[in-house]
């Protein structure tokens, strides 16, 4: 397998794609959707709220985590998760500029 050449690549489309990657799985998706709706969760909420295995679960909260789009704070044996509101700003942002981009209307089209 060949290396991603990230490196030839500017910063912000690295970000883009790291962030774009948040999205890329309907589970992480519904973990951002649900933290939004309560603003607080424990990981076992979420093992009943998706519907999908604690294993599971835990890896797409880390990839999350990992994104710096949630954060995690432990109480006792628990790990209570929320929305990284500033990291969730920022792709925000960059991503809004990214896809606010307009293609040109000329007469001819390829």
């Amino acid at each position: 397998m060949g290396l991603s050449k990230t490196e030839i690549f500017t910063d912000q489309q690295n970000e883009i794609s790291v962030f774009a990657k948040v999205f890329g799985h309907p589970a992480r998706v519904a973990i951002l959707q649900h933290l939004f709706k309560i603003d607080t969760c424990v990981c076992g909420d979420l093992v009943n709220e998706i519907g999908l295995a604690q294993p599971t679960i835990s890896q797409h909260l880390k990839e999350l985590k990992h994104l710096g789009l949630i954060k995690g704070t432990i109480e006792g044996t628990r790990v209570c998760y929320c929305i990284d509101h500033n990291n969730w700003s920022k792709m925000k942002q960059l991503l809004l500029e990214f896809l606010n981009q307009d293609v040109a209307i000329s007469t001819e089209c390829c």
